[in-house]
């Protein structure tokens, strides 16, 4: 069995303002790799990395993801420089990735325009930011600095600038994606992948689009350098289905209401993973406010797939085969202290810290 890092996912705080520092500090403790945040339209994604780096050595800090609408890629790699830079180097990942348009152009009061050509750009420049070999200039299809001087609204004086704070070059960039072309483009600009949806037919659905983004990017880039963390959620119990139904409203939420109907990432993925009849009946009863009914509506099997539900035994079994998918690090969703310890131990980390 192959041996895989482990993530702690705490994602965005809620109503108040709260991170788990003793969960966080735990797994860290446990030789958990690394600690990951999010953000919608409420806590960012990167101030709380601030704070969590302050109060721990070594765990990764990433951002999974950094909404790419929300700032500009020159904004994207100083936050991500100076956060890097206060914990000491060499623990940040800059995570981005697009929202749906849905936030994007309700929340940050952006166009949509062409996701692939904003990724690409958005890369391309955040890597110039870190190089620091010359003042920064970019002419791609979605993005340009200097601002054109035809732009609506410039003055035309935008002049070329390099970054003042000596930053780290080699700054790792993910990107949270989940189409077929996105995933190419992962593979072939992006230091590691944060998929969305894995399981452990991750490689069967998506292991070629990757092999295709390695080819294009040549340079010997393969899966050995190359690094994928999917996302785990763990519920130890011994009643295994009401463990899966607990899980089932987040799932309504995302498939059924979070985007548009006809543009709605987190229902394609349930298409892609064969359960299309689920989830045009999920989105059908969320968007009528039938919430409970939705999540009833999600299939057992669906949420199984893709967690690890029910008592220890049961839990070791399955994590075999997420051991084997291809993954390198696995991020673990879960309220209950106990997963923590019981995964790290799973996931051999426990011997990891004891050989340091």
């Amino acid at each position: 069995m192959k041996r895989i890092k482990l993530g702690l996912m705490i994602g965005y705080s809620g109503p108040q303002m709260n991170l788990p520092m003793d969960k966080i500090k735990l797994a860290e403790e446990l030789g958990y790799d690394s600690v990951w945040t999010a953000e919608a339209y409420g806590s960012d994604a990167v101030t709380p990395l601030a704070y969590i780096a302050a109060n721990t050595k070594r765990i990764r800090l990433g951002t999974a993801i950094m909404q790419m609408a929300g700032r500009s890629p020159t904004m994207a790699a100083m936050q991500a420089a100076t956060v890097d830079a206060l914990a000491g180097g060499n623990r940040f990942i800059a995570g981005i990735g697009m929202s749906g348009p849905q936030i994007v152009e309700g929340w940050y009061g952006r166009p949509w325009g062409k996701p692939y050509h904003w990724m690409k750009d958005y890369i391309t420049i955040m890597r110039k930011v870190f190089a620091r070999e010359e003042p920064v200039t970019h002419d791609g299809q979605q993005l340009t600095l200097p601002l054109p001087a035809d732009y609506p609204g410039a003055m035309g004086i935008g002049k070329p600038l390099k970054s003042i704070l000596h930053t780290n070059p080699n700054i790792p960039i993910w990107t949270g994606s989940g189409t077929e072309t996105m995933v190419k483009l992962t593979a072939q600009l992006a230091d590691g992948w944060l998929p969305l949806g894995w399981t452990p037919r991750g490689m069967e659905l998506y292991g070629d689009w990757l092999k295709e983004g390695f080819a294009k990017a040549g340079n010997g880039k393969s899966f050995d350098n190359f690094e994928i963390q999917a996302g785990l959620g763990v519920n130890i119990t011994d009643d295994v289905k009401a463990g899966l139904d607990a899980l089932k409203p987040v799932i309504a939420l995302y498939a059924g209401g979070m985007g548009h109907k006809d543009k709605n990432f987190h229902k394609d993925r349930m298409i892609k993973f064969g359960y299309g009849e689920a989830a045009d009946r999920i989105q059908e009863l969320y968007l009528a406010g039938r919430k409970e009914e939705a999540a009833a509506a999600v299939p057992d099997e669906y949420v199984d797939e893709q967690n690890l539900v029910g008592p220890e035994k049961r839990i070791r079994q399955n994590w075999a085969a997420w051991a084997d998918s291809g993954a390198t690090g696995i991020s673990i969703s879960t309220r209950q202290t106990e997963a923590l310890h019981l995964m790290a131990d799973i996931a051999g980390t426990k011997e990891q810290v004891a050989a340091e």
